[in-house]
């Protein structure tokens, strides 16, 4: 199917899609709604096709890429679901030990694109592991299903899944190819862990969450490690928790830096459905990836 951009649908359309896809309206709903979209020989179902991640897009870094070491570990979580299965990408031939950056997924599990994304900071010299936080229901679809993945995603006990994500953050923490200093990256879902990892891990090195939900004012009093904080310009729905996080980090003397990409869409990194906006994935990674070099290295 053609690659569409964002800039290819109206604002409500992709707000009823944004909608879709944070599980607060069905399939059925989002097609009979976005049918006054249908237009010119267009049908909703296609409309939702064009809306859909496609992952042969995803592919930055090759699996079999000769520079990276890949493998599929499991770690154990006794205090959580017991365990949590991830992928773990390293440099083929590190000279030494190296900082170590956690991924965390979207609300949809451990899909393609994630791992990519793992790919891509092996590529940039660090140890990466990105868990699968549906573990504990079978893990994330094979082959990918994001629809299926989104059904699973709602059958974890939320607060097991944070536990399992502490105890990946620890394991990887303590791997013999790190160097004990940790970043986290979060996407989404994963960007509201980013924030959350931050308030819990008093030895976390660094975190930068893409447009994730804010901590209170109280736990953001307990964050230690420095933030970069990515949000989208169209994202209403994340954007109206940043007032109050930002007036309680200046409050309590914290160190960050917040960005927000103009014309962008929730979801902008992810390459893998007409929301990416290639412009601002490319910047806010290359901050993100000297951000971790400042933070983490030394």
């Amino acid at each position: 199917m053609e690659r569409k951009k964002a800039s290819d649908f109206p604002q409500e359309l992709l707000d009823l899609f944004h909608e879709y896809q944070h599980g607060d309206i069905s399939r059925r709903t989002f097609l009979d709604r976005a049918g006054k979209f249908a237009v010119g020989g267009l049908t909703a179902a296609t409309i939702f096709e064009s809306l859909r991640p496609n992952y042969a897009w995803a592919q930055q870094v090759p699996k079999d890429d000769k520079r990276l070491k890949v493998s599929y570990e499991t770690v154990s979580s006794p205090e959580g679901n017991g365990s949590i299965r991830g992928y773990l990408a390293r440099p083929a031939n590190a000279a030494g030990k190296l900082p170590a950056v956690l991924v965390v997924h979207e609300n949809r599990g451990l899909n393609p694109y994630i791992e990519d994304v793992a790919r891509r900071f092996a590529v940039a010299n660090f140890v990466a592991f990105a868990p699968d936080g549906l573990t504990s229901v079978g893990g994330y679809p094979n082959p990918p299903d994001d629809e299926k993945g989104a059904v699973l995603f709602r059958q974890v006990d939320g607060m097991k899944m944070m536990t399992d994500f502490i105890a990946a953050a620890n394991w990887l923490k303590a791997r013999p190819e790190s160097t004990g200093k940790l970043g986290v990256v979060g996407f989404c879902f994963g960007g509201g862990v980013a924030n959350n990892l931050a308030v819990r891990m008093p030895d976390l090195g660094a975190a930068a969450p893409f447009y994730g939900r804010q901590p209170n004012a109280e736990d953001t009093a307990k964050i230690k490690a420095p933030l970069l904080l990515h949000y989208a310009e169209n994202d209403q729905g994340v954007n109206q928790g940043f007032a109050a996080f930002e007036a309680a980090l200046k409050a309590n003397g914290k160190k960050y830096e917040a960005f927000t990409y103009p014309g962008t869409q929730h979801g902008f990194h992810n390459d893998t459905t007409p929301r990416y906006d290639e412009k601002s994935a490319k910047l806010a990674w290359q901050r993100t990836v000297e951000f971790f070099d400042m933070n983490l290295r030394g």
